[in-house]
């Protein structure tokens, strides 16, 4: 018999005793995907040496491939040390000493029998206590089989311990598959029990937003239309489609970007202060702004919208194919790589306000940024002293080199009245001298909690795609204005961008 893992934790005892969960067993469907060993199992080993594991934990990996338990273990070993170069053995088979593996397809109903009598005898020996956690790493269109065979096996209730499912994205693909996906969950699991990931919101600078928001009043009283000209979100990324085409193509940038990652922060960035901070609380806020996004028609996608795909073109000196050229592309394809969308909230707090969101990639690099500019204050002190005052600049940046910027003027020293933009610059990886933690690594022992303040409330998915189905319905049926490709891989997307933009003052930020 397998001895549990007890880890002895003087975290326990102190600050951080709360965010030790109860003991249970993370069920894996697709373990032998690129998810489970290039995010999941790193992100448990880290809580593991951080002893933010239970106390008696038990993982089992689930994919349609025969193992034994000693392959599968085998496997995701070799695949840790790529991200763990020093990982020891002794250290390995104490991590691992309780992983298992079941081999079933998903919609063989003995397979989760199977599995039910596997997590019995994992409760009995490992002292799982009956908390169990379903993780849906697997290709979308057998999210409902999975979740519906679970339930006929019996595994959504919670006679012993907790039951929970983590399903991840995408979650359907227009508005009509999100909501027939929705009631299909909703028929085995509570809401309560259902955790839609989006693992943008694990970021610890995304989450860095409601801090910098909530817990600093010198902000609150300039946060809305009255200071604030406009919001620029940017996700940019660097490679193509890669191996990823067929999904790719069929999905282009408005699904993969929008509807999930950059709709999420923008929600954190427009929401109203919450009552509490817990999970419903800020999810009621975030579900207010995705029903004020003001509706696009035929008329406004055209105004409002742009669309971009790229082609040959050279990043950091290399010369790379457009996405016409990448293996697995539909000759004449014109799903869109590029997309840059200005939407406007119908709320009191940003009447009037631009966001403008824009992803791409083959852009010149991989960053993910909030900016948000105020309005240009009054020249009228200056106006003798021909002085340029740059409007104020309150930068948050996502991804890569995670920190937070604020631009102001300040006069330059001498005898002559100049004016030179300054930065006041935070960032993460000098002030604190704990590094950010990934975002599967908190997103997972969130679940563990049974903390869902990090995850997406089914209303949430629904009001997401309902905000950008006329947009993606009319790309769809009709040709692009512009032949594509339109703009150059390394290049900042096509030059009709700019024309969302609309005042002379406002320029795209250039990375």
């Amino acid at each position: 018999m397998a001895a549990p893992i007890l880890l002895e934790n003087p975290l326990r005892q102190g600050l951080f005793s709360d965010r030790v969960p109860q003991p249970c067993s993370l069920v894996i469907y697709g373990a032998s995907g690129d998810l489970t060993h290039r995010k999941l199992v790193p992100a448990l080993f880290d809580l593991y040496e951080k002893h933010l594991l239970p106390s008696s934990f038990c993982l089992i990996g689930i994919s349609r491939s025969k193992m034994s338990d000693a392959e599968f273990k085998a496997k995701l070993k070799d695949s840790l040390k790529k991200s763990e170069p020093q990982l020891s053995d002794s250290l390995w088979d104490s991590f691992s000493q309780n992983f298992h593996y079941l081999a079933g397809s998903y919609d063989d109903r003995n397979a989760y029998e199977a599995l039910a009598r596997r997590l019995d005898q994992v409760d009995r020996e490992n002292g799982t206590a009956g908390n169990r956690i379903f993780y849906l790493s697997t290709p979308p269109n057998v999210f409902g089989d999975i979740v519906e065979n679970l339930g006929l096996a019996g595994l959504n209730r919670e006679d012993k311990g907790f039951s929970r499912v983590v399903i991840e994205k995408p979650f359907g693909h227009d508005l009509e598959s999100a909501k027939a996906l929705n009631v299909k969950v909703k028929e085995t699991f509570k809401e309560r029990q259902i955790y839609r990931i989006d693992h943008y919101l694990g970021k610890e600078t995304v989450q860095s937003l409601l801090v910098m928001r909530f817990a600093n009043s010198i902000f609150e009283p300039i946060w809305d239309r009255r200071y604030v000209d406009h919001v620029q979100i940017t996700a940019s990324e660097d490679l193509g489609v890669g191996t990823r085409a067929g999904y790719y193509d069929s999905s282009g940038v408005l699904r993969d970007m929008f509807q999930n990652h950059l709709f999420q922060v923008m929600c954190l960035i427009a929401m109203e202060p919450p009552v509490a901070f817990e999970a419903n609380a800020i999810r009621d806020e975030k579900l207010k702004i995705l029903k004020a996004i003001r509706p696009f028609n035929e008329d406004t996608v055209y105004q409002w919208a742009i669309r971009g795909q790229y082609g040959p073109g050279f990043l950091a000196g290399e010369k790379v194919p457009g996405y016409l050229q990448e293996e697995g592309v539909p000759a004449g394809s014109f799903a869109p790589t590029y997309a840059a969308l200005k939407i406007f909230l119908d709320t009191w707090r940003w009447h009037g306000v631009p966001f403008l969101l824009r992803s791409g990639k083959r852009m010149p690099k991989r960053t993910t940024e909030v900016a948000i500019q105020f309005k240009e204050p009054p020249n009228l002190l200056f106006k003798n002293n021909l002085v340029n005052l740059a409007p104020n600049l309150l930068v948050v940046r996502i991804q890569p080199d995670e920190g937070i910027t604020l631009k102001f003027e300040t006069k330059v020293p001498g005898m002559s009245m100049e004016a030179r933009t300054v930065n006041m610059d935070f960032r993460y990886g000098t002030a604190f001298a704990e590094g950010s933690s990934e975002a599967y690594e908190r997103l997972l022992l969130d679940c563990m909690l049974g903390d869902a303040t990090l995850f997406i409330r089914g209303d949430e998915v629904e009001a997401a795609w309902e905000a950008l189905m006329p947009v993606i319905s009319l790309w769809e049926t009709t040709p692009p204005e512009h032949k594509f490709p339109n703009y150059e891989a390394g290049t900042w997307g096509p030059p009709d961008a700019d024309n969302l933009l609309e005042k002379p003052w406002r320029k795209w930020r250039r990375l």
